[in-house]
């Protein structure tokens, strides 16, 4: 725990939360790790207000170094273990290590489970040899005690390395605290290229006003919070009936209704502003001519099947073959016809000719890349 408040994991952690902990800890049962919690007890040994006590056990399971185990409710607890009287059922806790202080001192946890815990040290080790480290099993008693130790923690791996976190208990406001918190920037926007002003803030919480009393599902977001998330609507000039359809339009064809009003409705908003912006690019873009022959490759393909089907046009015969094969010194042309159409050229020069034609240009090439 001094660890932790001195890292400064917590914005209200302080000695006051060591010593709550110090207190926990003395009171603690090592064989299982955990604690009752006796707020009572707790105020009269150190000396402060219920309310310090609670706060500041809230502030260590939002630090993770505690969890539920039971919690404390009316019930009698000693009619369920067949005694007279009454006393109410204790709230138990379980001491944990999170696991940003197992990173931090290069802890690599092997196993799962709250009670067991392997731990291998891998400070001063390579990654290479961080496998051949001794392995420090302190999931019993004695080793608890030790020095050597850590309290169990309630993180376990499947794998080296690979982190998951498994049992333990619910803990409520350590979940809470751990969650990011999706935020709605309040500032000042303008108004139809305008600089928004106070009178129309007051204008637009009178319609708001009214929108909140005809949608329901609005009416657990402040007013002036609502007001901001609406702008886009009362910017246009709409009244309450015409916002108000438009949020009912927005759930409709669900049967439920959003936990956060607020940012249900910013993001619906913000993704049909998106959309109209879309269809509105998509309206101004300069449209493409649509004639084929204005494609380079398009028209280049078509004049290559016009000239086959000239040259399939024409009858060719033996002789013109023949003819075509007895200069081999036409070995350019042979190439230039092969390049626009292969199969042509093997049929008028045969195979021999095309082959002597691509070596003499390779050679040709080789030859004047080497001057």
């Amino acid at each position: 725990m001094e660890w932790l408040v001195a890292a400064g994991l917590h914005p209200r952690a302080s000695e006051t939360t060591v010593t709550i902990a110090r207190d926990l800890a003395e009171r603690m049962d090592f064989d299982s790790g955990q604690v009752r919690y006796c707020l009572d007890g707790m105020v009269a040994r150190l000396g402060v207000s219920r309310a310090t006590v609670s706060r500041h056990v809230a502030y260590l399971r939002e630090l993770g170094a505690l969890v539920w185990v039971e919690r404390g409710s009316r019930a009698n607890v000693r009619r369920s273990r067949g005694l007279g009287g009454y006393a109410g059922t204790a709230t138990v806790y379980a001491a944990v290590i999170p696991a940003v202080y197992d990173q931090a001192h290069g802890h690599t946890l092997v196993g799962s489970g709250y009670t067991a815990r392997v731990v291998i040290d891998q400070r001063g080790t390579t990654p290479a040899s961080a496998h051949e480290a001794e392995a420090v099993d302190n999931s019993s008693v004695d080793n608890l005690r030790s020095a050597a130790c850590e309290t169990p923690s309630r993180t376990g791996v499947k794998e080296v390395g690979q982190q998951t976190v498994v049992g333990g208990c619910r803990d409520t406001s350590r979940k809470r605290a751990s969650q990011p918190k999706t935020r709605i920037p309040h500032q000042s926007t303008p108004v139809n290229g305008r600089r928004r002003t106070a009178a129309d803030v007051r204008r637009a919480e009178r319609t708001v006003r009214v929108v909140r009393a005809l949608v329901t599902w609005t009416q657990p977001v402040p007013l002036r919070r609502l007001e901001y998330v609406l702008r886009p609507l009362t910017d246009q000039g709409l009244d309450a009936h015409e916002i108000a359809a438009e949020l009912t339009a927005l759930c409709s064809g669900t049967r439920w209704w959003p936990q956060r009003p607020d940012m249900f409705i910013c993001q619906r908003l913000a993704g049909i502003t998106a959309y109209d912006q879309q269809l509105t690019d998509e309206t101004e873009a300069p449209r493409h001519s649509t004639e084929p022959m204005s494609n380079p490759e398009w028209s280049a393909w078509i004049e290559l099947q016009r000239r086959r089907q000239a040259s399939a046009a024409k009858a060719r015969t033996d002789a013109d073959r023949a003819a075509a094969r007895l200069n081999w010194n036409i070995w350019p042309e042979v190439i230039t016809h092969l390049e626009e159409d292969h199969a042509d050229a093997l049929d008028l020069y045969g195979a021999q000719l095309c082959s002597f034609a691509v070596s003499q240009a390779a050679r040709h090439d080789a030859l004047t890349g080497y001057v």
